[in-house]
């Protein structure tokens, strides 16, 4: 059984990631500009701290819309930097940022967030690094696969004894229909 599906079910912060929006498919690009974001955020912090500064991060990085925060400029980064609800770490807050603004440029080559990983699909983990690192700030080989993970592009969200893991199959997720097709 994975690590998260032995301690999320039943605590108060994980269990509602883990049961409700962990490995389960996004497109919206908000949720996948959040996912995104939440785990540069947590690159070197516990998973539980991210969680716990979720709502406040939300409401600092203007509910991760795009635009509004492809349009923050250096007294946004101010004013983030000195806010104590969020995580203030300034090269994640422009890496943010920066995400957002490439984001908005991902739009003219493939009309949205969600088109564009689809677009890119099936990739091997590696392969998926090595574009994210060309194409996105901090995304190291960490972020690069809990986001894809988070989302339905990677395997290993949930085990597959795992009640969740029935709930995500159901709704077929890029890597798991990418595995049907290239078969056993």
């Amino acid at each position: 059984m994975s690590w998260y599906c032995q301690v999320a079910p039943g605590h108060p912060v994980h269990a509602p990631y883990h049961d409700d929006e962990y490995g389960f498919p996004a497109s919206d690009e908000t949720v996948l500009f959040e996912r995104l974001s939440l785990e540069i955020f947590q690159a070197g912090l516990s998973w539980l701290l991210v969680l716990n500064k979720r709502a406040a991060l939300n409401r600092a990085f203007a509910g991760f819309s795009v635009d509004r925060v492809a349009a923050f400029g250096e007294d946004e980064v101010a004013a983030l930097l000195a806010d104590a609800s969020i995580i203030r770490n300034r090269a994640k807050v422009r890496a943010i940022i920066a995400n957002a603004k490439r984001i908005s440029l991902l739009r003219d080559e493939a009309g949205t967030f969600a088109a564009w990983l689809a677009a890119q699909h099936p990739l091997d983990e590696a392969e998926w690094v090595k574009l994210f690192r060309k194409t996105f700030a901090f995304t190291g080989p960490e972020v690069v696969r809990e986001f894809l993970m988070s989302i339905g592009y990677l395997p290993g969200a949930h085990a597959p004894d795992c009640p969740v893991y029935r709930r995500i199959a159901a709704q077929s997720p890029p890597w798991m229909a990418a595995a049907t097709l290239s078969g056993p």
